[in-house]
Formats: structure tokens, sequence, C-alpha cells
């Protein structure tokens, strides 16, 4: 097997693919905000910081199914899961960087979420609400072109 090489012990992320040529190598991460009685489950990680729910891309994974399975776990929600709208790199650590693509999901079922063991705490917000908590900046960029796109009614 060979062994990959990076630029540096700083940017773990960037792999040699050939003499002097590195690509990014990151693990990509599906999100999704969802519409549910024109509010939205946060949940809290071990960060303490809120994210919307979803998780990583396993491989032979087909980007939606494996969503749609995330928001299950996470939520116990059968949701239905739409387009892809928003992409950014997320710089969880100097070391730690994730490829994220958010998609609008809609659960329209009565039961209330039930958040797994994976989070401390789920919230469910308004939108608005939302821009306030402690979470990244492009999870609030993502909500608000949700808001825009109305996918809130």
């Amino acid at each position: 097997m060979d062994l990959l090489s990076t630029r540096s012990l700083d940017e773990p992320y960037l792999i040699e693919r050939n003499p002097g040529y590195f690509e990014y190598q990151l693990p990509v991460s599906l999100k999704a905000v969802i519409s549910w009685q024109s509010r939205l489950p946060l949940l809290r990680n071990e960060r303490d910081e809120w994210e919307l729910p979803g998780g990583k891309l396993e491989p032979g994974e087909e980007p939606a199914a494996c969503l749609a399975r995330e928001i299950q776990e996470e939520l116990a929600w059968d949701a239905t899961v739409g387009d892809p709208f928003h992409t950014w790199v997320y710089r969880v650590f100097p070391n730690r960087h994730v490829f994220v693509l958010t998609f609008l999901a809609t659960y329209d079922g009565d039961a209330a979420p039930a958040f797994s063991h994976e989070h401390k705490e789920l919230v469910l917000v308004t939108p608005d609400e939302a821009d306030a908590v402690n979470m990244p900046e492009d999870y609030k960029s993502a909500i608000r072109q949700a808001v825009e796109r109305g996918h809130f009614r």
C-alpha cells in the first residue's frame, strides 16, 4: 500500500498526488436545513456548538440516501431530502477540515424529534432564532438561504 504524503503537519488535508501537486482530501459531511412546523431542529455537539442534523458520507453511499439515514438516526424522523443548495469547507480545528454539503429537507409527521446519543441536546428554533446561537456562520448562512428560497412557511 502506498502512503500518501501531506504538504505539512499543519496541512494534513493537502495530499500530494503528483510530485509538487497537492489537492484536498476532505471528509464529506451532509447536513439538512429541515422545516417542521415552521421550525428547524439544531443539535449541540461535543464542542458545545449547535449544528444542523446530518453526518459523514460513507463510501458507495448516495448523498441524499446518506442524509435521510442520518436524519433517521439523529432525530428518529423519516424526512424528505430535497436539493443541495449550500457548500463550504469547515475548519473544525487547525488540522481538521470537512467539506459540508447542505440540503433542504422536510418532515411532515406529527412526532417531535428525539435526539440520539451522538449529541448533547436538541432544540427546535425558528430560522430567526438560529442567528443567536453558537454555531458556525456558514450554518447560519445556509438557514438564511433556505428562508430566502421559501423553505419555511
